[in-house]
């Protein structure tokens, strides 16, 4: 209840410090948190945020599930070979380090307005990260772990698969969180610059609100994208967190 109580009120706070910003801004440039709500009320009722939200939703579910495979297995392989992670290692660090939005040129070139377009930069935005948070967790399991499975008759794969694996779980989480976080990155990118009429998502709105200068609707999708993230952590990724921690004995106290 305490905790609950602590986040109504920063909710609060913060309601109240853009109310006083907006109250001194140009309702233009700042709009006040009655203009976005209202833009919030409209766009639910005539269906477009909800429309755009399900569009978004698809295509960030799609495109993370298509990076996350491959970010998994080529990072266990180059947790296992020191000569994957001085060749695939490298290139996922460089990956991860160039901004997403570098891709849209290349997807639009290659697979034009398309929804493959967008899913090509939401992967390329996504795979290394998770790949590179793969091999680092692998890598901070303690040895004596797969020591002491060898002194008991453990050799190989499954050793891998009943004491690395299972002992690298609670980093493969942080791994797969930290993916989300760049799969919402490059969908982003890749919906304000790639128009298409197959379905018009979240990012289009923001693009669309900084042409037509409407600012309640930037901040508006600014909104649902923050909330869609909290939620997203909170009812995916924190239980398992919890659960995973708990179950390993590494939660915090």
């Amino acid at each position: 209840m305490k905790r609950a109580a602590r986040v109504l009120l920063f909710g609060l706070a913060l309601l109240l410090l853009w109310q006083v910003l907006a109250l001194f801004s140009s309702p233009v440039l700042f709009p006040s948190p009655l203009s976005v709500g209202a833009y919030l009320r409209d766009a639910l009722l005539d269906g477009t945020l909800l429309s755009a939200t399900a569009v978004t939703l698809r295509r960030l579910l799609v495109g993370y599930a298509l990076a996350v495979v491959p970010g998994l297995l080529l990072g266990l392989l180059c947790a296992r070979f020191r000569s994957a992670q001085d060749t695939l290692g490298l290139a996922a660090l460089g990956l991860q380090t160039l901004p997403s939005v570098c891709w849209v040129p290349l997807s639009l070139l290659w697979f034009g307005q398309t929804e493959v377009a967008m899913l090509f930069v939401v992967g390329m935005g996504t795979v290394g990260s998770v790949l590179l948070a793969t091999a680092d967790g692998v890598r901070a399991v303690p040895p004596i772990y797969a020591r002491a499975a060898r002194t008991m008759g453990s050799r190989g794969l499954h050793t891998w698969a009943t004491v690395i694996l299972p002992a690298s779980l609670p980093f493969l989480l942080t791994g797969l969180k930290q993916g989300w976080a760049f799969a919402w990155r490059s969908l982003m990118a890749a919906e304000i610059f790639v128009t298409i009429l197959t379905g018009f998502g979240l990012g289009h709105l923001l693009h669309y609100g900084r042409e037509l200068h409407a600012m309640d609707q930037v901040i508006g999708v600014m909104v649902v994208l923050l909330s869609i993230g909290i939620l997203a952590d909170r009812l995916l990724f924190s239980p398992w967190e919890r659960f995973v921690h708990a179950r390993w004995g590494t939660a915090a106290r």
